[in-house]
């Protein structure tokens, strides 16, 4: 599902939430609804002076706390109003959500492992990666076709939810989701329009190589 493209020049900024306490504890955080740290305040205002540069014409978020707060730091220095939405929410993932890395991999390592290999697997009876696009991309998509021609929109949401809107509007298989790396806190990527649909203009971008601390590592 690439969406309806005609060249028009416009751009998606996909920016993933600053730090949270259960980002520093590798605690799989999906639905649950953390605040962002002092630090990941910081990053997000930091961030934010640089997106704005970009010049973004409308801002949607997902309506979780760490994510509506990254954006807010956004509209404070650009003057634009946030559209929440929470179709751009964190995966879903059941009984791992609350869990650290090394109590999934010890509890649920057949499941993780399977994930990792590209499986389709509903993590601790959660949602599948592909719902997560189903949800998640017709949410940009519809943000994106308000856009004027070369026109930018931020979309504030979170790591495993924009790997997934990533993977769909580039039109790649779901097996091959994984191969985009993850992003660290308050970095983001850039899909630019061309003739033929979404291009990956940038990824992780926004910092020197920070260690991606979140749910889809």
């Amino acid at each position: 599902m690439n969406g309806t493209t005609s060249g028009r020049g416009r751009r998606i900024v996909l920016w993933r939430h600053g730090q949270t306490a259960w980002n520093l504890e590798r605690r799989f955080q999906g639905s649950t609804d953390i605040e962002l740290t002092e630090a990941g305040v910081g990053q997000a205002r930091r961030a934010a002076r640089l997106l704005a540069g970009l010049k973004p014409d409308a801002i949607v978020a997902s309506d979780l706390r760490r994510a509506a707060a990254t954006a807010g730091e956004l509209a404070a220095v650009t003057g634009l109003d946030i559209a929440y939405d929470p179709g751009l929410r964190e995966t879903y993932a059941g009984a791992w959500q609350g869990l650290t890395h090394e109590e999934i991999v010890g509890r649920y390592g057949e499941q993780y492992a399977a994930w990792k290999r590209g499986e389709p697997v509903r993590r601790g009876g959660g949602e599948l990666e592909t719902e997560v696009a189903d949800r998640a991309a017709p949410v940009v998509l519809g943000h994106a076709g308000k856009l004027p021609d070369g026109g930018t929109l931020v979309v504030v949401s979170h790591g495993g939810t924009i790997r997934t809107t990533i993977g769909r509007l580039l039109g790649l298989e779901a097996h091959h989701w994984e191969g985009l790396g993850g992003l660290s806190n308050c970095c983001w990527s850039v899909l630019g329009e061309g003739a033929r649909g979404w291009r990956l203009l940038e990824h992780n971008a926004g910092t020197l190589p920070e260690p991606v601390l979140g749910d889809d590592d």
